[in-house]
């Protein structure tokens, strides 16, 4: 979507009241610039409907909030007067939690979706719910001094490979890391004294790149993840994510590849990440572990004609997995994250050829196939949109709200430490 174009998530004119369609305008305003990046005053107007003196007290409240800032504005070829630029302010920012079978990794996203810090915890076992409880609190702890001096942050967004209750943040089944009925969220947040907010990471991941990556301006859209816990699926359908009753939706890595293949976590026979597997690509250039840049330098400096095999056995099969679902959904594009992003750019015509062959002509023909834009940081990014969705949806209302929880800051300390010395 540019930002020419009306925005997707909703009109100033809906409103009924002048607070609501006060708290609406301000809605509307921080979440183009959140999602769309520095923009003029004049194209805030454009975009919205609003005359420009309306969204210059709009900026200016927001500005007064912390959440935007502008900045005198660059040359203009347009006549008049050239018009303040508006930017995300990222001194207002969510952390980000990403639990997986070997690490655990923590960021601090600002509003605009840069990620400022990032850091990967190894770990040298699956860990359990508790142990990545206390290992972020602990992180989160360690950058305690430079959140309260520098950062307002307004909570933790979770980006779980596993099923996750949308409504509570349970993760319910979660078998890479043997999690059954965790409240990962709420035991999070009793630990950290922020709010928390959990989704399974391959659904966050499709919103990232739909905002932010590679996905931009798709209404139809597959993301397929592949991490060391496994692969998962995101589906974008008429520019709203796919989530199904309970926000299970997207299990792309439980979908039947091979029914004479092994034996999958979730108790079936042959799916599609029993065949298609990080694990098995790290063993075949003899590496115990690391993330996914170096096993694609590994990769494609390998000379050795097993690594070539494993490489093409493992894009044949995804060939037939994308195939099916391109079948049924019919999306416009496939972005590919994680390790089958490095599959894809390792062989790339023959994924796209294989996924073609015997599949449906018309939808086949029509989809792309790309990889994520935003790398290691994707999962970040899409688990802070959790944190973010309340300032963006009520501005001045979760600024107000998160004020008053700073407040109870020493009760809240105490409560925690008392969580996680007890863990």
């Amino acid at each position: 979507m540019s930002v020419t174009e009306p925005p997707i998530f909703g009109s100033a004119s809906a409103a009924t009241t002048n607070d609501q369609t006060r708290r609406t305008n301000l809605s509307l305003i921080l979440s183009l610039v959140h999602h769309r990046g520095t923009l003029t005053r004049a194209e805030l107007a454009r975009v919205t409907g609003l005359n420009r003196s309306t969204v210059a007290t709009l900026t200016a409240q927001l500005s007064e909030l912390d959440l935007l800032y502008e900045s005198s504005p660059g040359t203009s070829t347009n006549v008049g007067r050239p018009s303040p630029q508006v930017h995300a302010n990222p001194s207002t920012a969510a952390l980000a939690i990403n639990p997986e079978i070997d690490a655990i990794t923590i960021g601090l996203v600002g509003l605009g979706g840069r990620v400022l810090k990032r850091i990967r915890y190894p770990t040298e076992h699956v860990p359990t719910a508790q142990e990545v409880v206390n290992i972020a609190a602990a992180v989160i702890e360690g950058m305690r001094g430079e959140l309260d001096s520098a950062y307002r942050i307004v909570g933790i967004g979770m980006a779980v490979p596993g099923l996750v209750r949308a409504e509570d943040g349970m993760v319910t089944y979660a078998p890479h890391l043997r999690w059954l009925d965790e409240p990962i969220a709420d035991m999070v947040a009793t630990a950290t004294g922020y709010p928390v907010w959990a989704s399974n990471d391959a659904s966050l991941g499709a919103g990232g790149e739909i905002i932010f990556g590679a996905g931009h301006g798709s209404t139809h859209l597959l993301y397929v993840n592949g991490g060391s816990s496994g692969i998962g699926g995101g589906v974008v359908t008429g520019g709203m994510l796919l989530t199904g009753t309970d926000g299970y939706a997207g299990e792309l890595g439980h979908t039947l590849v091979n029914s004479t293949g092994e034996l999958c976590h979730c108790g079936a026979i042959g799916c599609l990440e029993t065949e298609v597997s990080k694990r098995r690509l790290l063993d075949v250039v003899g590496l115990d572990g690391g993330d996914n840049d170096e096993l694609e330098r590994a990769l494609a400096a390998a000379t050795d004609p097993a690594v070539t095999a494993e490489v093409h056995r493992q894009v044949d099969v995804l060939a037939v997995a994308l195939r099916n679902a391109v079948n049924v959904l019919n999306p416009e594009r496939i972005v590919l994250g994680g390790f089958l992003a490095t599959l894809h750019a390792l062989a790339p015509g023959r994924l796209v050829a294989k996924m073609r062959e015997k599949g449906l002509q018309a939808p086949a023909e029509a989809v792309e196939i790309t990889r994520a834009e935003l790398g290691s940081n994707l999962l970040m990014i899409g688990a802070a949109e959790l944190a973010f969705s309340g300032v963006l949806s009520d501005p001045a209302g979760a600024v107000r709200s998160r004020s008053r929880i700073d407040a109870r800051a020493p009760e809240l300390e105490a409560e925690k430490k008392l969580y996680v010395s007890d863990g």
